[in-house]
């Protein structure tokens, strides 16, 4: 797949949920463009206005009570319209929702200097046991290669992949320092809290080839902490669960039975 050019303005949005947030930013972009508009034509009435020449003189007293609580309330009304009217229902309408783990992708993140680690269930649909005493340069996860339902299980290093059109459940977790999940075509960001796994969800409307990157600076390698993200149709998704599955164990060798006579020896 090649990767999606950016242009000047927004990413463009695949998630089913972007389209509230971009019309919420372009409220608070347009309330932003008049506030900048109507001071600056406050400022120049004054600069002409009260410009020095002959016969006046400055009069230093304070702007009048009056018109002191009306610009005070204008700004209160103001943002409690932007706060309470729009950015809270939008907020609300995304976190309230979250779907059902038994109808979801879910897929375990953990984060590092300076990668991103995750975890998939193989197809048992169950993750294998992982812990922080397990976890080497070797076993980023903590994985335990003794835990049965963890042998079909998917890892992958800075490369995510889901199916196009169905919901994914990220479980955001760090191993040393506060970083930030964020890929903006979905319109998500999430920090990774050391201690803590944090649930973030999307549904990707469209296939292709995105970014994720790290949005909290975490260290001198903070700018190699990039990953793929790839949206795959439900064909694509499907032969990359096949190509990527670990082999199946093999079967012990049974050993040859007590009363089985040794071959002579010439």
């Amino acid at each position: 797949m090649d990767e999606t050019k950016y242009g000047f303005w927004f990413p463009p949005d695949v998630s089913t949920h972007g389209v509230q947030i971009d019309q919420l930013i372009d409220i608070v972009h347009w309330f932003m463009l008049i506030l900048f508009v109507g001071w600056g034509m406050f400022f120049v009435y004054c600069l002409i206005k009260y410009r020095a020449r002959p016969g006046h003189t400055a009069a230093y007293l304070p702007p009048k009570a009056q018109f002191t609580k009306v610009i005070e309330a204008a700004v209160i009304v103001v943002e409690v319209l932007l706060l309470f009217g729009f950015s809270t229902p939008v907020w609300f309408r995304y976190k309230n929702h979250p779907p059902a783990e038994k109808d979801a992708l879910v897929v375990k993140l953990v984060a590092e200097q300076f990668a991103w680690n995750f975890h998939y269930a193989g197809k048992d649909g169950k993750f294998g046991k992982a812990s922080e005493a397990n976890m080497s340069g070797d076993n980023p996860l903590g994985l335990d290669a003794d835990d049965p339902d963890g042998k079909d299980d998917i890892t992958t290093v800075n490369q995510l992949h889901f199916p196009v059109g169905k919901d994914v459940i990220v479980q955001i977790s760090s191993k040393d320092v506060i970083h930030s999940f964020n890929i903006p075509v979905l319109r998500v960001k999430q920090d990774a809290v050391p201690g803590a796994r944090i649930p973030i969800w999307f549904k990707a409307t469209q296939p292709g080839h995105f970014e994720l990157a790290c949005a909290q600076l975490c260290g001198l390698g903070h700018y190699r902490m990039r990953a793929d993200v790839l949206i795959d149709t439900p064909e694509e998704y499907a032969k990359w669960q096949a190509e990527n599955a670990p082999p199946p164990a093999e079967p012990a060798t049974s050993a040859a039975p007590d009363n089985q006579q040794p071959a002579p020896q010439k």
